[in-house]
């Protein structure tokens, strides 16, 4: 018998928070170490608030604003039994670090900011922050805002380096109702609901009968 050229297991791709500062730049990918096992997702729809005219209940006034939650876990043994120089000197700490990062402005920015209010000058709007974005597979691809983060850390090294952890996020997706149309993110987002709408209409149906009901309004 010939030998296989299949793998004994198949390649798991890695889910990802990735931030892009600009259309085209080299993103930063900051991917799970341990891909969560539960995404909770929920669905705020958009719609006419009840008590509106009758002609009016069925309208839906935008995309429904969209909500993730999950637990990623963090884990330094493997690192650290491997005598990996950077996890024996900061544990979890550089991981913890490039993931709370993502919800802190620029140093620089702060400081530029401090400097100009000392001065007497109020900033008239906040530079704009890189776009964030999360990847569970190549079929989600979407921008978002960090609404929500919390860190559990559960096990520390003889200098009190984490060295385990759990960290929860709640991301809130970045639609087209958040965006402007002009925005590369706003592209990514119509891609992912035009995407969605191809694979509802792949859904497999049945016809009205299974159902053991009638239209019937008599």
């Amino acid at each position: 018998m010939s030998a296989t050229t299949f793998p004994r297991s198949p390649k798991v791709l890695k889910g990802a928070l990735v931030t892009v500062a600009s259309e085209g730049a080299t993103p930063s990918v900051l991917a799970f170490q341990y891909n969560p096992g539960t995404l909770t997702r929920k669905l705020e729809l958009a719609a006419v608030a009840d008590g509106g005219p009758n002609a009016e209940v069925q309208r839906l006034m935008g995309v429904p604003v969209e909500t993730i939650n999950l637990e990623a876990e963090l884990d330094a043994t493997d690192a650290l039994e491997s005598g990996n120089a950077q996890a024996v000197e900061f544990g979890l700490h550089p991981q913890l670090a490039a993931l709370e990062e993502l919800v802190y402005p620029a140093a620089s920015h702060t400081r530029d900011a401090q400097r100009l209010l000392d001065h007497g000058v109020l900033e008239i709007a906040p530079v704009e922050g890189p776009v964030t974005l999360f990847v569970w597979g190549a079929r989600r691809v979407l921008p978002v805002k960090i609404i929500e983060m919390s860190v559990s850390e559960e096990q520390f090294d003889t200098n009190l380096n984490p060295i385990r952890a759990k960290v929860t996020l709640g991301l809130r997706v970045l639609s087209s109702n958040d965006l402007p149309s002009s925005h590369w993110a706003y592209s990514l987002f119509m891609a992912h609901q035009l995407g969605k709408e191809r694979l509802a209409n792949a859904a497999p149906t049945s016809s009205f009968g299974v159902t053991g009901a009638t239209l019937d309004t008599e």
